[in-house]
């Protein structure tokens, strides 16, 4: 904490860029050359970066909202935080951007400004609320029962293809090719049921992916099985259970778990993209509750989500819970404070008790990929073509999934460690451990894998 608000570091800088060339780009702009009239106070860092044109790019970020960073900029990149705003931040993470409350520019001052007259006519429109006419639930009732319908008439159909494949045997799927399963995923979509349909596109990429690929195949249609008869019976499930089979078929709900205030840390961030929408997933664990939080955040076309929250900072504020039994994705509610540094980390596990924690969670949700895990004192060791983390003080390890092995995130855990025992956090499921962030033994701060 300085006079002038939170100082991140670079590392906590880095991790709010979209991808590694946003990175990149940032970091030859973390110089003071190319940069006149730079000034922070409490609330924001502003700066002029001269570019290509004849006019400097003006650029602001509010770095005190507690929902995370909000950027401006005038270059025309579709980018947030483009590579401008992040020569910024890192230029004002290392103390090169002065103090300078007295004077804010016009153009600076005028989009913070803007920023809080929104916040506050949507605080009062929250507050007022607005409840539906009569006919709002009735007709929503009634939308809610003809989706149902169409989602059982897509089961059972989806039912039907898994059938004929598993009596005509495996092999058909590799002749007939991805048509089959795009055609499938398809009717699934029209069905209403998105969740299925993303689970029938992943059965047509494993066909001819490889040594034992028909053990996998089968393997995933079981599953697949296992939740259209989940939802087909659903009446008899369990409630919990039941919002969990609702979840995974691609049915919306609300967070509608009781608030839970507490200082919830930043385990890690990163973000899953297609080319239609990219995904964010942030890991918080609170600090008193002891619980692990999934927060998920969307952007469309390419352009990368508003909710961006630093890694191993801190926020004081309040998270609801979705339906679901086992389910650890939550709802950003009111915040309190914006994010802070903090030395405080989360409790590790050993590996086998990882594994058992998995095991365990899959009772409650049969079709859970990961969950989140701290592992505490393990070292990344090769293990012949692939890495795992080996367990300094008995005598087990997680091998790495197969993705997290091919990412330059593997190499900066090697460096950290240099043979000696570290804490990570990450996502251990059936495919092994994906490492997400890293503390070294003793002091240090969290360092992002992904």
């Amino acid at each position: 904490m300085t006079q002038q608000g939170v100082r991140w570091t670079a590392d906590q800088v880095l991790a709010l860029a979209p991808d590694a060339a946003s990175r990149q780009a940032g970091g030859k702009l973390a110089a003071a050359g190319p940069w006149s009239g730079t000034g922070t106070d409490e609330e924001a860092v502003w700066g002029l970066c001269r570019g290509s044109g004849s006019k400097p790019y003006q650029t602001v970020v509010d770095v005190a909202d507690a929902s995370g960073p909000a950027y401006k900029c005038s270059c025309p990149s579709r980018k947030f935080p483009c590579k401008h705003a992040l020569g910024l931040l890192l230029l004002w993470s290392g103390g090169e951007v002065p103090a300078a409350p007295e004077r804010v520019p016009l153009w600076a001052g005028e989009w913070l400004a803007e920023r809080k007259e929104r916040a506050a006519r949507q605080r009062t429109a929250d507050a007022g609320g607005s409840s539906p006419g009569p006919a709002g639930p009735e007709a929503a009732r009634r939308r809610a029962e003809r989706r149902a319908a169409r989602i059982t008439a897509g089961a059972t159909e989806l039912e039907q293809r898994l059938a004929d494949l598993l009596r005509g045997g495996l092999a058909t799927a590799e002749r007939a090719g991805y048509g089959l399963w795009e055609e499938t995923a398809a009717r699934m979509v029209d069905a209403q049921a998105p969740g299925l349909a993303s689970r029938v596109r992943e059965l047509g990429a494993i066909p001819a992916s490889g040594p034992g690929w028909p053990v996998r195949l089968l393997e995933e249609c079981a599953l697949l099985h296992l939740l259209d008869q989940g939802w087909l019976r659903r009446e008899r499930l369990p409630d919990a259970l039941a919002a969990t089979v609702r979840s995974r078929v691609g049915l919306p709900a609300s967070a509608d778990g009781p608030p839970v205030r507490d200082r919830w840390l930043v385990l890690a961030q990163y973000d899953l993209t297609d080319p239609r929408l990219t995904t964010r997933r942030i890991w918080l664990y609170g600090t008193e509750s002891h619980r692990t939080a999934l927060l998920l955040s969307y952007g469309a076309g390419g352009r990368a989500p508003d909710l961006a929250l630093p890694v191993g900072l801190a926020l004081e504020a309040e998270v609801a819970a979705y339906p679901g039994a086992g389910q650890q994705r939550a709802a950003l509610g009111e915040q309190f404070a914006p994010p802070a540094p903090t030395a405080i980390r989360p409790p590790g596990v050993t590996t086998s008790q990882a594994a058992a924690r998995y095991g365990e969670a899959l009772r409650d949700d049969p079709w859970l990929d990961a969950v989140p895990v701290t592992l505490d004192r393990v070292v990344p060791t090769p293990d012949g073509d692939s890495w795992q983390l080996a367990d300094a003080d008995e005598d087990t390890a997680l091998p790495l999934t197969p993705a997290a092995r091919s990412r330059p995130g593997l190499w900066r855990l090697v460096a950290l460690s240099g043979g000696a025992p570290v804490t990570v956090f990450g996502e251990c499921g059936h495919q092994g451990f994906t490492p997400l962030t890293a503390w070294p033994q003793g002091k240090g701060e969290a360092v992002p894998l992904h």
